[in-house]
């Protein structure tokens, strides 16, 4: 039940990282003239647009894996371990990639954030940095957790709500084991 929790806390993540996303791009493909950024020249970060679609990707993702774990839904393929490894290890990379260039732009691009916390442009940035992050590091806690989860129970080809005895548990039409 925890996991499902998890799972909504990263359904909150990309939320607050979608709208930070949408106010950075509506801000700089709306520079007014005398806008020091860019010489008033309209704009847009390839990262933010990264970071914006991995966060649309993962509205849809979120729920969908919490609402397979709560409501014990046991489709072959789809609800299995290995789909959610899968699942979670693609954005394991688009979130660190996204997070990571996001960093190096703050060292090249966007300059020292932290000394212009004075306007909101920059704490946009900062929190959508910081709420990237976070994101990341919740997609790796929970792949780390269903991985170490499967391995221990040989449980790549069973149902991802993991609540299963394997001796009384029919899979569909198959039976999970066979008793004696």
């Amino acid at each position: 039940m925890l996991l499902v929790y998890v799972f909504g806390l990263q359904f909150l993540f990309s939320i607050v990282v979608m709208a930070l996303c949408a106010v950075r791009i509506h801000y700089t493909t709306h520079l007014s003239r005398f806008d020091p950024l860019n010489y008033g020249v309209q704009f847009y970060d390839t990262v933010v647009v990264e970071l914006l679609a991995t966060s649309i990707l993962t509205l849809f993702w979120a729920p969908f894996i919490a609402r397979t774990i709560h409501s014990r839904l046991e489709h072959r393929y789809i609800n299995s371990f290995a789909a959610e490894l899968i699942g979670l290890f693609i954005f394991f990379l688009l979130w660190v990639a996204g997070a990571a260039i996001a960093t190096v732009n703050v060292n090249t691009h966007w300059g020292n954030l932290s000394s212009c916390w004075g306007f909101s442009e920059c704490r946009v940035l900062t929190a959508m940095l910081a709420f990237a992050w976070l994101s990341w590091l919740i997609v790796f806690a929970l792949f780390v957790t269903s991985l170490l989860f499967a391995i221990a129970n040989k449980a790549f080809h069973d149902p991802m709500h993991g609540r299963w005895d394997r001796r009384a548990t029919q899979y569909g039409d198959t039976p999970m084991r066979n008793l004696p």
